[in-house]
């Protein structure tokens, strides 16, 4: 199982939100690169990035930064927020991203996510399956659909994607715990392979995530936290 840390950009400046509540963002750090490095010093090999302002904007906004934490780490970056065209794309991978995340697009404009998992294929296009009681949520988490996640992902995986990030909205940065029921009846109903993503708080939670047949598992305001250490990742990675 791939140990993912997030790193979530606001004005350049690495920070925690809970929820996804803007008005709960706190920043723990004003240079990304500081934090990126931190986590390849101990053996960490991927990362996950999302543009926070970009999200809110629906256009990729701290591209800059992507391409500073690509040309100055070995991480192999995900890169998510504001990618709302076939530019974006494009501009996330020019910059560095080894992955790109594609959320409200998928949820809004299906056909274009498909497109683009064909052509750039599968292994660059992530599934973003973001949801609030199961259902998908987009632009940032700002706006809610009737989506139901399971219905979601299986429409995609029908149509070649690979990989699903699944953040359970009520968990994420609240250090309560993973939605493990819900990444359950997603591993059960589905085929992806499953990057959990929400709610990780402890060690024993990220042992859990590989135990159910998590593909990944992102970590957060955990490890910014503190309630998970970056030398007890460092023995998974």
């Amino acid at each position: 199982m791939r140990i993912i840390p997030a790193i979530d950009i606001i004005d350049g400046k690495c920070v925690r939100l809970s929820k996804g509540d803007y008005s709960t963002q706190k920043t723990y750090n004003e240079n990304p690169l500081e934090v990126a490095m931190q986590f390849e010093d101990n053996g960490i090999q991927y990362l996950h990035l999302v543009d926070l302002d970009g999200a809110k904007s629906k256009q990729i906004v701290n591209y800059k930064t992507l391409e500073l934490l690509a040309s100055k780490t070995n991480l192999i970056i995900d890169f998510g927020g504001g990618v709302k065209s076939q530019k974006e794309v494009l501009l996330a991978l020019s910059a560095g991203a080894n992955q790109v995340t594609v959320g409200s697009v998928a949820a809004q404009s299906p056909e274009l996510a498909t497109e683009w998992l064909k052509q750039f294929g599968s292994d660059k296009i992530i599934l973003g399956a973001d949801c609030k009681n199961r259902k998908i949520a987009t632009n940032g988490w700002l706006e809610k659909s009737s989506l139901d996640v399971i219905d979601f992902i299986q429409s995609f995986e029908a149509k070649q994607a690979q990989y699903a990030i699944v953040t359970d909205i009520e968990k994420d940065g609240m250090l309560q715990g993973p939605s493990v029921s819900l990444y359950r009846d997603i591993l059960r109903k589905t085929s992806i392979q499953l990057i959990a993503s929400g709610g990780i708080t402890t060690i024993d939670d990220v042992l859990l995530m590989k135990e159910i047949g998590c593909e990944g598992v992102i970590i957060g305001k955990a490890i910014y936290e503190g309630t998970i250490k970056l030398k007890e990742l460092s023995t998974l990675c």
